[in-house]
């Protein structure tokens, strides 16, 4: 319940920062935005249902793909293969957050249809991804916090009865009390889920606005393949965290469908939608930064830290220069993505 109150509270204090720069905004010279693309409409939804189902499959396959490790031996978790996929998948996400979500915020805000006082005087993007990243820390920190001490607690009580009725503790062993790095991952993975869910949606309903079929293309392409390596990235932390079987497949479902619903809340309003009013520059914008933010710290923090200070990784030079490349590949991949979409 603590955890679930500490989340809401983020959420607002998330929301309090996308909304109310859109209180002191200015007056727009622009106008609104053209519509001879009004004629690409109908080919560029066909685009945007295939990209729903495109979409779902290919992130319904990422975060199923760690899973596979039940039946073959060498995508195990605890194999080397394992942390060289997820260096992988983590480069595509922190490229996501740098190259392609945070220039886009940057754009937003800095647009011409904005007052130059403040949108133009001072870094609101930079501003927002670092509050949001700092935001999704104190949760992090937080929901650890709250899920730890229960776990100690229950632990310390039940190698204490073990101790009494046996004399030793080889009964408690034989349960197996859960170990701080098991906390850590389910912590891990419910923070990664969380996180990634606003950055999905964002990005699902840049595509759904769009009535460019040459933009959709190129989007989809680099949607996919940041839904397909994200989605291992969450189901590896998801597979490390020995969850029940129930609660996987939830997680995983979740995933799954949050980026297609994002085209479909973008395709609902395309109607509506004016990309060159302010108010949806500065809310848009604020959304993209803070997804920028989140992203940069779930890949280097909840990620990257967490794998390559393993000391599976730490004691094995080849699968630390591995697991290296890997991620400078996966990160490479994704920014030379950048170029068309």
């Amino acid at each position: 319940m603590v955890g679930f109150k500490q989340t809401q509270f983020f959420a607002f204090l998330c929301c309090l920062v996308v909304l109310f720069p859109s209180l002191v905004r200015g007056g727009c010279t622009c106008e609104s935005q053209d519509t001879t693309s009004r004629n690409n409409e109908p080919l560029a939804l066909k685009f945007k249902v295939i990209a729903i189902v495109w979409v779902f499959i290919a992130g319904a396959m990422g975060v199923r793909f760690p899973v596979l490790g039940k039946a073959i031996d060498a995508l195990r978790p605890e194999r080397n293969v394992f942390f060289v996929i997820k260096a992988f998948a983590s480069g595509v996400i922190l490229s996501t957050g740098f190259i392609h979500v945070f220039p886009d915020a940057t754009k937003y805000l800095t647009s011409p249809c904005l007052d130059d006082y403040p949108w133009r005087r001072f870094p609101f993007a930079g501003l927002v991804a670092m509050v949001c990243a700092i935001g999704t820390w104190m949760v992090d920190v937080f929901v650890t916090s709250h899920y730890s001490k229960p776990h100690l607690n229950n632990n310390t009580r039940q190698v204490r009865r073990d101790v009494e009725t046996t004399g030793e503790n080889e009964h408690g062993r034989a349960h197996g009390p859960i170990s701080p790095e098991i906390i850590r991952y389910r912590v891990l993975s419910q923070v990664l889920e969380f996180g990634v869910l606003v950055p999905s949606v964002i990005i699902g309903i840049a595509l759904g606005t769009s009535d460019d079929p040459k933009q959709i293309k190129p989007l989809l392409a680099a949607l996919t393949v940041h839904q397909v390596f994200e989605g291992v990235g969450v189901g590896g932390c998801i597979s490390q965290a020995l969850l029940p079987a129930r609660t996987v497949a939830i997680m995983s479902v979740v995933f799954s469908v949050t980026t297609p619903v994002g085209i479909a809340i973008g395709i609902g309003i395309t109607d509506i939608y004016d990309k060159n009013s302010p108010d949806t520059l500065i809310i848009q914008g604020m959304f993209s930064a803070g997804s920028a933010g989140i992203l940069i710290y779930m890949a280097l923090v909840n990620l990257l830290a967490v794998d390559f200070m393993n000391p599976k990784v730490l004691d094995n030079r080849v699968l630390k220069v591995s697991a290296s490349v890997s991620l400078l590949l996966g990160a490479g991949l994704m920014s030379y993505m950048a170029l068309w979409a």
